[in-house]
């Protein structure tokens, strides 16, 4: 069955065709598609006879909330179902510049960092672009607002789903769509460093944040598997790599976790590491998740370790925590559902 709301103006029309119709029912495809639809039987601009081509070619893939928490600081958590009935979470965040949607990409994710709810039970599917996009579409919906800053820091790691989330990132951009621009956009990962490099080929002025959390390798290594792949000096060296190719400052995510990689020397190492690259470090207080017993670090330490970072020249600033008491952490809601 062929994934209409996954395909692109240009494909639709080709699909039309293909279908024994004009080419212009792909242009008004796109445009019932984009607004989310449910049902084929919604495409009344669309002839009867079309309508039924669809439904027996085609799936409208669907993404319903089956949980839904507001925080009392305007944070919506939502955990919705797919049409096969996995489950995943997307967060909705109010910011003075705009909504900001925080997107799941796959139906858990097999990256195992130890501070992270979203791998408890592994990876049991990557998203396509549709479902991605109805994470959007259907917060809008229930919201009643635009959504215009989106960031893939959901479940999932988005460069494991390569494929699909470039789809994803073309069609939100769309003109004739969400018309998300890419400036607008954050596309987090745990340091794949091939598909770093590939996206640095893509000429998509997206924001890359880089899952760092360690100043070096042997402590990277004790919380994030992936570092056993990937060393920390080449994951560096890429990250150099994507800023001279892209031209784009990196974020660099730092999860800070009481006695494991918050006191002085660990900030200090961490500005070594980091001297002279076009970088940004966002300070991130732990969100609990019963995982390891690992605690948040105090406000105090966290007050300190940007002060480390700033005064040896690397730009530090400390993410507002949002959404803690809906356990707005990516994996937490789906985690307590299960």
């Amino acid at each position: 069955m062929t994934d209409l709301m996954s395909m692109t103006e240009p494909e639709l029309m080709e699909f039309c065709v293909s279908l024994g119709e004009p080419a212009y029912r792909g242009k008004q495809l796109f445009g019932w598609l984009q607004k989310g639809i449910r049902s084929f039987d919604e495409l009344k601009n669309l002839p009867a006879s079309l309508r039924e081509k669809l439904k027996a070619n085609c799936l409208l893939c669907t993404c319903r909330a089956v949980r839904r928490q507001i925080s009392t600081d305007g944070t919506r958590k939502y955990l919705f179902e797919l049409y096969d009935g996995e489950r995943i979470e997307s967060v909705f965040m109010r910011y003075r510049h705009g909504n900001t949607v925080c997107v799941s990409t796959q139906a858990g994710c097999r990256m195992g960092c130890s501070f992270c709810a979203s791998t408890v039970n592994g990876l049991k599917r990557s998203l396509c672009a549709s479902e991605m996009l109805l994470q959007i579409l259907e917060i809008q919906s229930d919201t009643g607002e635009r959504v215009s800053n989106v960031v893939l820091m959901g479940m999932g790691e988005p460069l494991d789903n390569y494929e699909n989330v470039m789809r994803f990132l073309r069609l939100v951009n769309d003109e004739k769509g969400l018309n998300i621009g890419y400036r607008h956009i954050s596309l987090s990962t745990c340091g794949l460093i091939d598909k770093m490099d590939r996206l640095a080929g893509e000429g998509l002025p997206i924001t890359l944040s880089v899952s760092l959390h360690a100043p070096n390798g042997d402590i990277r290594k004790s919380i994030m598997p992936v570092a056993n792949r990937y060393g920390y000096e080449e994951l560096l060296e890429a990250c150099v790599r994507y800023e001279q190719k892209t031209k784009r400052r990196i974020s660099f995510e730092y999860a800070l976790i009481s006695g494991v990689n918050d006191r002085p020397e660990h900030a200090t190492e961490l500005a070594e590491r980091l001297k002279g690259t076009l970088c940004h470090v966002n300070l991130i207080p732990l969100n609990h998740t019963g995982r390891q017993g690992y605690k948040r670090s105090e406000r105090d330490a966290v007050q300190a370790f940007a002060a480390a970072l700033e005064k040896r020249g690397v730009t530090a600033t400390v993410r507002r925590s949002l959404g803690n008491d809906i356990s707005a952490a990516c994996g937490q809601l789906k985690a307590e559902n299960d």
